[in-house]
C-alpha cells in the first residue's frame, strides 16, 4: 500500500505539471551523451551498494573496497569524459558559480541531518519508549504535515526579502532541533517529543524552498536541466549518506558503551541506544552546522558584491 499510494499521487501531479508549468523552449537537438552516461551510472551503483552493503559485512571487506575503488575509477573516467565533451550531460564549469555550488552543499548537509533522525526515530520511539507503530507514526507524520504548509509560505516571503536571510533562519531552527533531539531520555515528555519533531519541518519548510530558488536562479537558462539533477542528486545522496552515518555511528557508540559488537537495537538495555542516539545527533548537529557555515558565508560574499 505504501508503494500503490504514490501512483494516483504521481497521475495527479502529472496532470497538474501539464497544465501548470511552462513549456519547454524550442531548442537545438542534443546528442545523448551515453559514455558520461555509463560511468556515471557505474560510480552511482558502486558507490551507493559500498555504502549501503558496508554497514552489513564491514568497511574493510574487500568487496567493500573493490566497489569504492571502482566509483573513484568511474568517477575520474566521467569528469574526463565530460570536461572533453561538446554537449556534456554535466557541465563542470557549473560549479564555479559559489551561489550554486555552496547552496547544493548545504543541501546535502541538511538531507544528511534529516535522515539521522529518520533512522533513530523507529528505535527510539517504539523499542525505548514502547509506542505502537501507529502512535509513532502520527508522531513522524508532524515533520511533513509542518513542512508542507510552510514551505510554500516561505517560498512567498523569500520573493519579497531574498532567500538568504530565511534560509539562515531555517537552518537555525533545525539546528536547535537537533540539541533537543540530542536530549531525548526515557523520561521526555511526548509533548516536547512533538514540539522537537515540528520545529525540524519548521526548518526544513523555511530553508528548503528558498535554497532551492538560489541553487536554479544561480545558473544560466541552459543549465537549469543540469541545476535540477545536481539538486536532486545532493538530495538522494544526502539520504543514502545519512541513513549509513546515523547507523554507523549509532551502532559504534552502542558497541563502544556495550563493550561489544552491536548492530542493532538490545532488548532491555535502553539506556545502551539512549546513550549512542545521544551521540548520534551530535553528530547530525555538527552536520547542520557546517550547513550553516556555508550559507553565512554565501550571504557575505553577497553583501561583499553589493557594496563593491
Amino acid at each position: 500500500y505504501i508503494f500503490w499510494i504514490n501512483i494516483p499521487i504521481g497521475i495527479v501531479a502529472l496532470i497538474l505539471g501539464t497544465i501548470v508549468l511552462p513549456k519547454d523552449l524550442p531548442s537545438r537537438r542534443v546528442p545523448i551523451d551515453w559514455a558520461g552516461f555509463v560511468t556515471f551510472l557505474v560510480l552511482i551503483l558502486s558507490l551507493f551498494m559500498g555504502i549501503f552493503l558496508g554497514q552489513e559485512r564491514g568497511f574493510t571487506d574487500p568487496l567493500i573496497l573493490g566497489l569504492f575503488a571502482l566509483a573513484i575509477v568511474a568517477f575520474a573516467a566521467f569528469v574526463h569524459i565530460e570536461n572533453h565533451k561538446t554537449d556534456p550531460l554535466v557541465s563542470f564549469k557549473i560549479f564555479q558559480n559559489s551561489a550554486f555550488t555552496l547552496s547544493l552543499l548545504s543541501a546535502f548537509f541538511i538531507f544528511v541531518t534529516n535522515f539521522f533522525f529518520n533512522v533513530i526515530s523507529p528505535f527510539y520511539l517504539q523499542n525505548a519508549r514502547g509506542l505502537s507503530p501507529e502512535k509513532a507514526g502520527y508522531l513522524l507524520m508532524i515533520f511533513p504535515i509542518v513542512q508542507v504548509i510552510v514551505a510554500p509560505v516561505a517560498g512567498s516571503i523569500a520573493d519579497r526579502i531574498g532567500p538568504y536571510r530565511i534560509t539562515m533562519v531555517g537552518l537555525l531552527i533545525i539546528v536547535a532541533s537537533q540539541i533537543g533531539y540530542a536530549f531525548f531520555n526515557l523520561q521526555t515528555s511526548f509533548m516536547f517529543v512533538a514540539l522537537m519533531i515540528g520545529l525540524v519541518g519548521f526548518g526544513n519548510g523555511l530553508s528548503q524552498a528558498p535554497n532551492n530558488t538560489v541553487v536554479m536562479s544561480s545558473v544560466p537558462t541552459r543549465d537549469l536541466g543540469i541545476a535540477g539533477g545536481m539538486n536532486a542528486l545532493a538530495r538522494n545522496l544526502g539520504m543514502v549518506v545519512g541513513i549509513s552515518t546515523a547507523t554507523t555511528v549509532l551502532f559504534s557508540s552502542m558497541s563502544h558503551t556495550a563493550g561489544k559488537k552491536v548492530t542493532t537495537y538490545l532488548t532491555g538495555q535502553p539506556d545502551i541506544f539512549i546513550s549512542g542516539m545521544h551521540v548520534s545527533f551530535w553528530v547530525a548537529t555538527g552536520l547542520c552546522i557546517l550547513a550553516v557555515i556555508l550559507t553565512g558565508y554565501r550571504m557575505w560574499q553577497v553583501r561583499h558584491e553589493t557594496a563593491v
